[in-house]
């Protein structure tokens, strides 16, 4: 598959390929319909994706991928404030991405499983791979 001039941008209707033939494989699409995404699982889907479309929320992600950190180490890690920082961790708390635990005055956050390690280590890899 060539490269795309501007991969950054999205595909326009021209750039991606159709069928030359309207022909519909009926015993495909039998088998396909399945496997394929009921909508309310979709939408939950999209909204948990749509939470993970955030650069900030990545970065926080990758600074939590090896380690437990308190609010104010991530904010000085991203050189960001503690409000803001704290509002990007409820958001990715809402959706059970990240864990935390108080000791004294501080909050530490990590990953909340194994899930979220896995997922982010696979789409860094995913994206380390196509950008060769």
């Amino acid at each position: 598959m060539p490269k795309r001039e501007r991969p950054d941008l999205p595909l326009q209707d021209s750039d991606a390929p159709s069928c030359d033939s309207p022909l519909v494989h009926l015993d495909t699409v039998r088998q396909v319909q399945p496997d394929v995404l009921p909508i309310p699982e979709a939408q939950r889907m999209a909204e948990f994706f749509g939470v993970l479309a955030d650069p900030t929320r990545l970065r926080l992600l990758s600074a939590l991928a090896n380690r437990e950190l308190c609010v104010c180490d991530l904010a000085a890690g991203l050189k960001m404030g503690e409000s803001a920082v704290s509002h990007q961790l409820r958001v990715l708390r809402s959706m059970r991405l990240v864990k935390y635990r108080k000791a004294g005055r501080n909050v530490y956050y990590s990953l909340a499983d194994s899930h979220v390690i896995n997922l982010y280590r696979e789409v860094a890899e995913h994206l380390r791979e196509t950008n060769t």
